[in-house]
C-alpha cells in the first residue's frame, strides 16, 4: 500500500467532523471509558491532567480532575464493583430498561438493538452486557458523531438516537452516580456526565427550534 493510498484509506476511516462535533465525541468516549470498567492507572493520569473554565462543564471536569489526583487504581476498582457488580448486583443498575421501566432487557433494549441494526452497530464479542448500559450508549453518540458506523451522522440523526436512547433516562442515571452511597471518584464523573447531558439536550433543542 502506498503512503498516499494509507492516507486515503485514513481519511474514509475517520472523516472529517467540526471541532466542536470532535470535542462532544471525545467527551462521550470519556465517560464511555470511565464507566465501561474500572480505570487503570493511564487513564486516572489523564483524568487527573485535565482542566476547565469557569463554566459548568469546566468546574465539573476540574473537579473530577482533582480527585483523580488523589485517586488509586485498586480503590477505584472497589468503588466501581460496589456501584456497578456488588453481591448479585451493584448499587446502582446502569441500564436504560432499567430506568425507563424498572425491569432489565424490557422493551428499550429490543428498541436500541433495532436502531443498532439499522445503523451497522454490532455489539463487541468481548462483551456481555447488555447494549443498552451506559457506557455503551456513550460510546455509540460518540461513534454516530465521528462517522463510526458510516459517515458521521447528521445532527438530526444525532438528535433522533439521543431523544430515543440517551435522554430520556441517561442525566437520572449521572444524578444517581453523583450522589450514590458508594462514589467517590464517580460522584465527580456522575457531576460530568449529568451537565454534558443538559448540554447536549438543550443544543439538540436549539438546532430543531
Amino acid at each position: 500500500m502506498t503512503q498516499q493510498e494509507a492516507l486515503m484509506q485514513d481519511q474514509t476511516a475517520t472523516p472529517e467532523i467540526t471541532e466542536e462535533d470532535a470535542l462532544r465525541a471525545d467527551l462521550y468516549d470519556f465517560l464511555a471509558a470511565l464507566l465501561a470498567r474500572p480505570p487503570g492507572q493511564d487513564l486516572l493520569d489523564k483524568t487527573a491532567a485535565l482542566s476547565g473554565d469557569q463554566s459548568d462543564m469546566g468546574q465539573a471536569i476540574a473537579a473530577l480532575a482533582r480527585v483523580a489526583r488523589v485517586s488509586k487504581p485498586g480503590a477505584v476498582e472497589s468503588e466501581f464493583n460496589a456501584l456497578f457488580i456488588g453481591l448479585g448486583r451493584g448499587e446502582l443498575l446502569p441500564y436504560a430498561s432499567y430506568y425507563l421501566t424498572g425491569f432489565l432487557n424490557e422493551k428499550p433494549l429490543a428498541g436500541l438493538r433495532r436502531d443498532m441494526a439499522a445503523r451497522g452497530m454490532t455489539r463487541a464479542e468481548n462483551v456481555y452486557e447488555p447494549e443498552d448500559n451506559i457506557a455503551s450508549c456513550m460510546e455509540m453518540m460518540a461513534g454516530l458523531i465521528r462517522g463510526r458506523f458510516g459517515k458521521p451522522a447528521t445532527l438530526a440523526e444525532q438528535q433522533v438516537f439521543f431523544a430515543k436512547h440517551v435522554g430520556p433516562w441517561a442525566g437520572h442515571f449521572f444524578s444517581d452516580l453523583e450522589a450514590a452511597r458508594n462514589s467517590v471518584l464517580y460522584a465527580s464523573v456522575g457531576v460530568v456526565g449529568r451537565v454534558f447531558m443538559e448540554i447536549e439536550a438543550q443544543g439538540f433543542r436549539m438546532s430543531a427550534g
